[in-house]
């Protein structure tokens, strides 16, 4: 507990409240998240009831779900003070929190908003999940082509208060099809007399309510845009998406994308906080299917039981080989798996990196196979050649796997994370046995 959160447990046991609440008016909200989210649930509702009403709205937003969650069930005693918090809460913020609760608990809450909150909550979750209707926001500032720059600054100065960003302005006609976007510096450097028809070129770059969120992640990264107007299948405008939305969801795909490469069913937001019964539930699925295929390497080596009497000492060798087999598709597979997902390699490119990666793979084989070599010579130089033969062999197939299964998962349309480094490794484990004692196989003439 460092020096701030200790004050602040002294001062709610003396119950100090108005030198707590001194207290709070010189953090930010940030730090005031940070506090709370090391405190016990009872202390950080009793600090979240002392906030204002502006600050809480800013804390609660950096707030884990979990701990949003806990307040709000804290503050159900004070009604006033949740309908509040929700009513002011930006409305893509208030979807993502809506949108994680109980189906029954959203619905009561809901029934706290405004009537005009609530109509905007209701759009807002009414677009499919993960598209990018959940992540945009209403709140920005729209003005008509003959304005003048005056009138149009005018309009901002009255309207911009509960915009999202004031960056970018956006221009609508009268039945509010989304003309352009301008920059809020093209508009305070131009004449004021001058009419905001003379100032837009026509050229925007817009967002679809009902696209993937992922689509949104791609258009941020290619146009280094900082807000991106949302519409609707018309070209009206219904809404705007700002860089710090997406932000959240990169992380938070680039979280699930690195658990489901550790055969992680679904994300782990914090797995400290997460329940026993909760973790295991998301690891034992894949465990226990790559049990199952971790079998069929048993089955391999039981197979060539008669190989393994006659050169005992090939089983020396057996770990390190099926391991660098599986190693090397691991890394292949991190590889395709993050260019796919940036958009670095689209599906069509998977016969030209099949060559690239076969000759790469080749000359990785060979390296290794050279170090095994010099191992094999100096402990059991009888089964130098095969294990050398075996090292080239196993290292390619295992680099030619974890390079197609990510195509493979993409052309059924499932997330290629999901070639996990497990599931590759098990696979190579059985390639490489087989690889392994064939080759023995043939070389003793069995």
């Amino acid at each position: 507990m460092n020096e701030i959160e200790m004050r602040f447990q002294l001062l709610i046991e003396a119950k100090n409240w108005k030198a707590l609440k001194a207290e709070l008016n010189q953090l930010d909200p940030h730090d005031i998240a940070e506090t709370i989210s090391e405190l016990s649930k009872d202390n950080r509702v009793i600090l979240f009831r002392l906030l204002p009403r502006e600050q809480a709205k800013e804390t609660f937003q950096h707030l884990s779900h979990d701990e949003q969650e806990g307040v709000i069930e804290g503050l159900a005693e004070n009604s006033n003070k949740i309908t509040s918090l929700l009513n002011d809460l930006d409305p893509d913020d208030r979807t993502a929190f809506f949108e994680e609760l109980p189906g029954k608990v959203s619905q009561r809450l809901m029934q706290l908003l405004s009537n005009k909150e609530r109509a905007i909550a209701t759009r807002l979750l009414g677009y499919p999940e993960d598209s990018i209707g959940r992540l945009m926001t209403p709140e920005y500032v729209a003005i008509k082509p003959h304005f003048t720059v005056a009138q149009a600054l005018d309009h901002i100065r009255k309207f911009g208060h509960n915009s999202e960003t004031l960056n970018v302005i956006y221009v609508v006609d009268n039945q509010w099809k989304l003309i352009d976007d301008i920059k809020i510096k093209e508009v305070l450097l131009a004449s004021p007399e001058q009419l905001i028809s003379d100032i837009v070129d026509n050229r925007f770059i817009a967002l679809n309510a009902y696209d993937d969120q992922e689509v949104a992640i791609k258009v941020f990264q290619d146009h280094d845009r900082v807000a991106l107007p949302v519409t609707d299948s018309n070209g009206v405008l219904i809404g705007i998406v700002t860089i710090d939305d997406v932000m959240d969801i990169v992380e938070e795909e680039n979280t699930e994308d690195f658990q489901k490469f550790g055969s992680i069913q679904e994300m782990v937001v914090n797995p400290l906080k997460a329940g026993i019964f909760y973790l295991y539930k998301k690891r034992i699925a894949w465990l226990f299917a790559l049990v199952f295929m971790n079998v069929f390497s048993g089955a391999a080596i039981a197979h060539f039981e008669g190989v393994i009497q006659s050169a005992v000492a090939l089983v020396f060798f057996l770990p390190l080989l099926i391991g660098s087999g599986g190693n090397a598709g691991s890394q292949s597979a991190t590889l395709m798996i993050r260019s796919l997902a940036t958009g670095d390699v689209e599906m069509q490119d998977w016969f030209r990196l099949l060559g690239k990666e076969l000759l790469v793979s080749l000359l990785l084989g060979l390296t290794m196979a050279v170090g095994v070599s010099l191992i094999a010579a100096v402990r059991m130089p009888d089964v130098m050649l095969i294990v050398a033969l075996t090292m080239v062999l196993t290292v390619m197939a295992g680099s030619m796997l974890g390079m197609l299964l990510p195509f493979l998962f993409t052309k059924f349309k499932m997330d290629p994370a999901a070639a996990s480094a497990p599931l590759i490794t098990s696979v190579s484990d059985i390639t490489g046995v087989m690889i392994y004692f064939s080759i023995a196989t043939w070389y003793f003439g069995l």
